[in-house]
């Protein structure tokens, strides 16, 4: 597996991440509770942002690794 591989799976899971997050703030009867899974799901959508940046300068560099 490649560095760029493994850098567009973790995007991936890290998406997932965010997703699990909302659902569970959306389900979650707790306020404080809602609002901790609400910042953190925005932290980790500020990271896979972070990466998806990341992910179009090494496609740009290795042409061999674009197909995001």
């Amino acid at each position: 597996m490649t560095i760029a591989s493994d850098v567009k799976q973790c995007f991936a899971q890290l998406k997932g991440i965010e997703a699990d997050l909302s659902s569970l703030a959306l389900r979650t009867q707790a306020n404080e509770s809602k609002r901790t899974l609400h910042e953190t799901m925005m932290i980790v959508h500020e990271i896979s942002a972070d990466l998806k940046k990341r992910i179009g300068e090494v496609e740009r560099e290795e042409s061999q690794y674009k197909g995001f």
